[in-house]
């Protein structure tokens, strides 16, 4: 009976000396292993140093064990958004517009200024010809808007529009299929005056965007023209469709 127990006794202390060997063999091991992992990052980074792998080690603990203050985490810079999708706001509170002239005789104008859509794009029949906001350049207010058909229309109606446009006052054009067949050079002089350089160039079924103003304070102008040509139109008998966007200084 003594004999078998220790037999059992010694065969225990055989499987617990190799348990505490297999044990140390494995963490020798993963120690190697260890060294030779950071061994190969220093040398494919000789920037970092063991002081490095340390820090960053504490770093991330650090990370995991605190926990985000959801007070902190929502609150969010107040960053003004853009009018008229500009990619920033104007500086010092000024005016921003956006516009695009019409695309073949499908598509139509759009103008956007001071946030406002005030020609909105649309498909066939609408908007043909020359399009005219006119803005307040005290107030930054839209005044009117008046659309002239130049290819069935009068042109004496789009020259008493012009005529009717008060000092002080901005104006934004954009055209849309034929903006030139009924134009004259009573018309023509009439938009020259109002600061635009192409008006003169402006033919059959070009496109034609433009800023300027009558007698403003602020002398500011944009300007855009796409040229009718069969050799570089990008849709047949039509050139492709021009956009501009800006900032016009606020008077208050």
């Amino acid at each position: 009976m003594h004999s078998r127990i220790s037999e059992k006794a010694t065969w225990t202390c055989e499987g617990i000396f190799k348990m505490k060997k297999l044990k140390f063999i494995l963490m020798v091991a993963a120690f190697i292993i260890s060294i030779g992992l950071v061994l190969k990052l220093l040398q494919i980074n000789p920037e970092v140093t063991f002081s490095n792998l340390i820090e960053r080690s504490v770093d991330e603990m650090h990370l995991v064990s605190s926990k985000p203050d959801k007070k902190i985490m929502e609150i969010k810079p107040d960053v003004p958004k853009a009018k008229c999708g500009l990619a920033k706001p104007c500086p010092a509170g000024g005016l921003a517009f956006k516009m695009y002239s019409g695309a073949t005789n499908i598509v139509g104008p759009q103008i956007c200024f001071d946030g406002k859509m005030l020609i909105q794009k649309e498909t066939r029949g609408n908007w043909q010809g020359i399009n005219i906001v006119v803005i307040n350049e005290e107030t930054g207010e839209h005044v009117k808007t008046g659309s002239f058909n130049m290819w069935t229309g009068k042109v004496e109606e789009l020259i008493e529009f012009l005529n009717s446009i008060e000092d002080g006052s901005f104006v934004l054009i954009a055209t849309f299929d034929d903006p030139s067949t009924k134009l004259n050079d009573e018309a023509r002089a009439l938009l020259a005056g109002l600061g635009s350089a192409f008006i003169s160039k402006v033919g059959f079924r070009d496109n034609w965007i433009f800023v300027g103003g009558k007698k403003t304070l602020a002398r500011v102008y944009f300007e855009q023209h796409m040229k009718n040509d069969r050799d570089t139109n990008k849709y047949d008998g039509w050139p492709e469709m021009i956009e501009m966007e800006g900032c016009i200084p606020r008077l208050r």
